[in-house]
């Protein structure tokens, strides 16, 4: 075994998960859903993450992603969140540095911690340029999250070589990266790379796959977590206190994650929308008219796998 990949017994682990926007049956937001999903991710004890691809930050407009903040705010009363900052744009497009500063700014302006989603600007061009990307990014708030983003969620994704990996991490303003390639071994090695080069960094990982990957020491920002804080929360509980109901809590949250998560990735809001409805915590498992859908057939499975989670929920 590799020193990255050692299990690390008994860590407690930082939660943040990815808010689903719900929509009622006339592809409105259902605020009323929002709030209360949101409510039960603070009560669990995760951080929430709003306007993430999860919250489909890249098909809503300017003024519901303030209205989510706004929302996020009221509720997390002074608690920590984390926002995205999401700027779109085109292939061979420049960076549009002004563009995210206005993003980080008004999320900051509501209490929250940006996560910098990625952009064909922001990661066209060499490394060095990135990198000085990022860092102009870097004088525009107090701290932020990186993110790295597999072209199986968005096109507009890139997986960063190891050597620019270690060069973002010691960005003081940088505080973590959320990590999603969907396989172990990039993740291993940031993990390796972080604790050479500043243990205190946050490596959180998106591996919806392998959510396993906490025991090696990453922290997670998932959007599978949306499905189930509560039960994320207590695996996570299970795992500090050295309690082996870590390991079948996690493989059914792992069978939850492999059909959720399936092909076409992003459509796992869908799975989200229909499991969260057969939990009664929203009305209608109505996804955003340009996300990815799944068919309705989905639903007996995900109930059979709520069934076999029955035995851990309050």
């Amino acid at each position: 075994m590799q020193p990255h990949e050692k299990i690390i017994p008994s860590r407690k682990i930082k939660g943040y998960s990815a808010i689903l926007l719900p929509l009622t049956k006339t592809g409105a937001v259902d605020w009323e859903g929002f709030e209360s999903h949101l409510a039960k991710t603070i009560a669990a004890g995760l951080i929430p993450a709003v306007n993430m691809d999860t919250g489909y930050a890249n098909l809503i407009d300017s003024a519901t992603k303030m209205d989510v903040l706004d929302r996020t705010r009221k509720l997390i009363n002074g608690k920590e969140f984390v926002a995205g900052a999401f700027v779109a744009d085109k292939p061979g497009d420049a960076f549009r540095a002004q563009e995210y500063r206005t993003e980080m700014e008004l999320i900051e302006k509501f209490g929250g911690t940006p996560v910098i989603f990625q952009s064909y600007g922001l990661t066209n061009g060499s490394d060095s340029q990135i990198l000085q990307n990022y860092k102009q990014l870097a004088g525009y708030c107090d701290q932020f999250i990186g993110f790295e983003l597999g072209k199986v969620f968005l096109p507009l994704g890139k997986i960063y070589s190891l050597e620019l990996y270690q060069e973002l991490i010691q960005i003081p303003e940088c505080i973590g990266a959320k990590h999603s390639s969907l396989h172990r071994q990039p993740e291993w090695d940031r993990l390796e790379i972080r604790d050479k080069i500043r243990p205190e960094f946050r490596v959180l990982t998106g591996n919806d796959l392998a959510i396993d990957m906490v025991k090696y020491g990453s922290d997670y920002l998932l959007g599978l977590s949306t499905f189930a804080p509560d039960l994320f929360a207590k695996r996570d509980h299970f795992w500090a206190t050295d309690n082996n109901e870590f390991y079948e809590l996690n493989d059914v949250l792992q069978y939850l994650g492999f059909f959720t998560f399936r092909v076409p990735t992003g459509a796992y809001k869908h799975s989200a929308a229909q499991f969260l409805k057969l939990r009664g915590w929203i009305e209608t498992d109505e996804t955003h008219i340009n996300s990815g859908k799944r068919p309705e057939s989905d639903i007996f499975v995900l109930e059979e796998i709520l069934e076999r989670l029955q035995r851990w929920i309050d």
